[in-house]
Parts: structure tokens; sequence; C-alpha cells
């Protein structure tokens, strides 16, 4: 009998690493083995570790506000240390034993301004913006669907008894119904993040502590 392990990787990079410091592959083989550890899984076998992520943003864009027409700085996303640590931690996770990367897109939606440029409170009734003042908006595209193929590719082939699934997005509700519904049992990690009720409804085991208390 088999278990597998699904990490979405844009939910776990917020529990275990930061801008600051970025998660590395070692967190991710340490916080896996974590989990392997469970008393429910000591007679199951591991089948397979799927890292759900995509490749970092590369080339260059230009920044508004920071000249005439056809003379904006460009903003080039290979040269950050975002880039260089995603890439180096997707080289890192396709060597390791019993993980398999699935890879979406990444779309570059333009600017966004920064959060704290836009903080309630006070009387003014404008906002002055500079380039400094604004950021790339990145979307995956892509990530949430390969996981939810898979969960339907593990059910209907029995490759696993049980499927453990890393995340607190409740888009994945339906594949965890339908997986349930043919037998099979769910645990979710949700590693103290605030859900959605419907998302820890369809899991057989909710493992809601924090990275602190695995």
């Amino acid at each position: 009998m088999r278990f597998a392990i699904l990490l979405d990787a844009g939910f776990l990079k917020r529990k275990l690493g930061s801008s600051k410091k970025p998660m590395t592959a070692k967190q991710v083989v340490e916080f896996t083995k974590t989990i392997a550890k469970r008393k429910e899984l000591e007679d199951y076998k591991l089948h397979r570790i799927y890292y759900y992520d995509a490749e970092p943003m590369a080339g260059k864009k230009p920044i508004p506000l920071t000249g005439g027409s056809g003379s904006w700085s460009q903003y080039d996303f290979s040269t950050t240390a975002v880039h260089h640590a995603n890439k180096q931690l997707l080289k890192d996770l396709m060597k390791e034993p019993f993980f398999a990367v699935r890879l979406g897109e990444v779309i570059f939606r333009g600017w966004l301004v920064k959060p704290n440029k836009l903080k309630p409170g006070g009387s003014q009734t404008s906002l002055t913006i500079q380039s400094d003042d604004l950021i790339p908006n990145i979307q995956q595209k892509g990530v949430d669907l390969r996981i939810g193929l898979d969960i339907a590719v593990l059910t209907l082939k029995h490759h696993v008894e049980i499927i453990v699934l890393v995340t607190s997005d409740s888009d994945f509700v339906a594949a965890l119904k339908f997986a349930r519904r043919e037998g099979k049992q769910v645990f979710l990690y949700t590693l103290g993040q605030s859900i959605y009720p419907d998302l820890y409804t369809h899991a057989d085991i909710w493992i809601d502590k924090s990275l602190a208390n695995l």
C-alpha cells in the first residue's frame, strides 16, 4: 500500500521561506520526511512526491515612471535574487529521489502599487506614485490544473491509497471530494493557515499545526 505527497509550491514557499531567505530544496526534503513519519503512514510505502511550481519569470520589462516614451528603465527578471533562488530550487529538487517536479507557467500582468502605499488611514484623497512604489504582477498559470489532474490519475489508476496534499487553496475541494468518493484517503496539511471550511471538510485527516509544532 502506498501514499503520495503533493506540494503546492506557492503555498509552501510562504511557510518555509521569505523574500529575504527563500525556501531551499533541503527544507522541502526535510519537510516531506516529517510527513512520511506520521503514525498513520507507517505501514505505507512512499509512491512519489509531486512538487508543483513554475519556472521563474525571465526577460525584461520596461518600468513605468522612469523616463519619457521609449526611454523607460528595464526590469531584468533574470538578474534578481528570486529568479536565481527559484532556478536553483527546481534544479535541486529534480535530482531528489522520488520527486516529480510539475511545472506550470508564469505570466506578467503589468505593475502593482506596493501594499504599504495603500494602507488605510489619514485624510488624503490622492496619492503620488513613483517608480519605486511599483512591483511586477506575476501570476502562475496551469499549476492548480496539474494538481487536480494528478489527484484524479492517482485515484483512478489506484497508484496510491492515501493522498497527502499540502495547500490552503480551496480550489481543490472538487478534487478531494472525487478522491474520497473513489475510496481514497486524503490528508490535508494547512500549516496554521486559515482556510475555507469546505476544504478541511473533504479531508480524512486535517493537520493544521504550524511548522514549529509538526
